[in-house]
């Protein structure tokens, strides 16, 4: 998990990610959302290539000058980018499509909008030379991610820019070998195998959901640009990893215990020992409220979660993978 310092070239790193953000992405979509108001189309900025600039810069090693093929890092590293800034929304009453923009529906004016954030990194595996390739010869995925921090409380007027390192030939991310595995033999071939005329979809790789987590996933960069909708938007980065620095010493995100079934927190958090979990307790909270919690016959979750939010990488080492068909999108919103 140690980063090929010969072939990190780029220095200032922190400071030409705030102005390629600027340039590539904030100003352009600025434009973007005022011509949405005139055009109703939708102001969604596409992260594709913005998102291997950006990686570049994080990483502080040039592109392959590859473009849609072959590595996309000089190092060779695989690039994944998504956005979930300015997804079309939809009327809970009519169906119509909703601009993020419009507070309400074009057609009937109703103000129930379901507001999407389901966003997902794709991966293409269509053959047994794809699975190679990914896991055999790319050493490093880069996941970038733009979304709205506050998206739950439907603010959309500040954003957010995430980079997370997955590295497929470490034990630490073994599973994200097993999901690849999975999706090719399990779900691929199955599909073809009814119909093989038709091209099943990619593997879809949730963000911030179980499986996300249990690659082991290290984040790299976080940036947050507040007031991305108005002429002076102003970012900053809150979280940034050296290109050079071995990943091997730094811990991965964190997963929200509110992601595991009832069924996996009996199995696997309630059987460990008070020493493997009081450093993740809470403030304010003891290790005896969670074995009072533990004790009742009708588990809470809500009630797990103020006293145990997130479990680490040594925990989730206990819990078993799940089948990729049993992974869901959970996520909703509804503006009210």
């Amino acid at each position: 998990m140690q980063p090929n310092k010969n072939l990190i070239t780029i220095s200032d790193n922190p400071h030409l990610i705030v102005e390629l953000l600027q340039d590539l992405v904030l100003a352009p979509r600025l434009k973007a959302l005022a011509w949405s108001k005139v055009t109703k189309q939708t102001p969604n900025m596409k992260i594709g290539y913005p998102g291997q600039h950006l990686v570049s810069l994080a990483l502080g090693m040039e592109g392959a000058r590859t473009g849609a093929r072959g590595h996309d890092i000089v190092d060779g590293s695989e690039v994944k980018s998504c956005s979930r800034v300015d997804q079309v929304d939809s009327c809970m009453e009519c169906g119509e499509k909703v601009l993020r923009i419009e507070k309400s529906c074009p057609v009937c004016e109703s103000t129930q909008i379901k507001r999407m954030n389901d966003s997902k990194w794709l991966f293409t595996i269509r053959s047994e030379n794809d699975l190679k390739v990914l896991l055999n010869d790319v050493d490093r995925v880069v996941l970038a991610i733009a979304d709205y921090p506050n998206f739950s409380k439907g603010d959309f007027e500040d954003l957010r820019f995430q980079l997370f390192e997955i590295w497929t030939k470490s034990p630490r991310c073994i599973n994200f070998k097993k999901l690849m595995e999975n999706y090719y033999y399990k779900v691929y071939l199955k599909h073809k195998s009814n119909d093989a005329e038709k091209t099943p979809a990619p593997c879809n790789f949730w963000t911030f959901m179980f499986q996300f987590y249990m690659c082991n996933p290290i984040k790299i960069l976080d940036c947050l640009v507040k007031g991305a909708n108005t002429k002076n938007p102003k970012t900053s980065i809150t979280h940034y990893i050296e290109p050079e620095l071995d990943r091997a010493t730094i811990d991965s995100e964190l997963m929200p215990t509110t992601i595991l079934t009832p069924q996996e927190i009996r199995s696997y958090i309630e059987t460990l020992l008070d020493s493997e979990l009081t450093h993740l307790i809470s403030e304010e909270k003891t290790i005896e409220d969670l074995r009072i919690l533990f004790k009742l016959k009708r588990f809470n979750s809500s009630k797990l979660a103020e006293i145990l939010p997130f479990i680490d990488e040594k925990i989730r080492q206990k819990i078993p993978l799940r089948e990729l068909n049993e992974i869901k999108v959970q996520e909703k919103y509804r503006r009210k």
